[in-house]
C-alpha cells in the first residue's frame, strides 16, 4: 500500500502559479502510475494529468495542456504538478492518486482508474 500527502495548494491571483507536491510513504511512488485529479462542490472529480511509472509518458486533460506539468522526483518520493498560468476556473481542491501496475490506457482518466488517493490541497485563483 502506498500513502499520499498532498501540500502547497493556497490564494493565488490570477495568471500566477503554483506547485502542488504529492508525498508518498509506504512503497515508492515509482511503483505506481501518479495522477492529479480536481473537484469542486457539486461536481465530480475530474482528471488533471498523469504520469506513467515510467516517468515517459503523460497525459493531460484539454484544459490544463500548456500549463500545468506533471513530474516527478523519485529520490524524494514525491510527485509535482505545476500550474501556471492559472485561471478562476481552476480553483478546486486538488487530489493526488495511485494507480498500481496495469496497462497504461484509456482509464488513467478515470477515478476507477486509482486505488489510492490523498485527501486533497484547496487551490483558490481569484480574479
Amino acid at each position: 500500500q502506498v500513502q499520499l500527502v498532498e501540500s502547497g495548494g493556497g490564494l493565488v491571483q490570477a495568471g500566477g502559479s503554483l506547485r502542488l507536491s504529492c508525498a508518498a510513504s509506504g512503497r515508492t511512488a515509482s511503483t505506481y502510475a501518479m495522477g492529479w485529479f480536481r473537484q469542486v462542490p457539486g461536481k465530480e472529480r475530474e482528471f488533471v494529468a498523469v504520469l506513467s511509472r515510467s516517468g515517459d509518458t503523460t497525459a493531460y486533460a484539454d484544459f490544463v495542456k500548456g500549463r500545468f506539468t506533471i513530474s516527478r522526483d523519485n529520490a524524494k518520493n514525491t510527485v509535482y504538478l505545476q500550474m501556471n498560468s492559472l485561471k478562476p476556473e481552476d480553483t478546486a481542491v486538488y487530489y493526488c492518486a495511485a494507480r498500481s501496475p496495469r496497462p497504461f490506457d484509456v482509464s488513467v482518466r478515470s477515478t476507477r482508474g486509482y486505488d489510492y488517493w490523498g485527501q486533497g490541497t484547496q487551490v483558490t485563483v481569484s480574479s
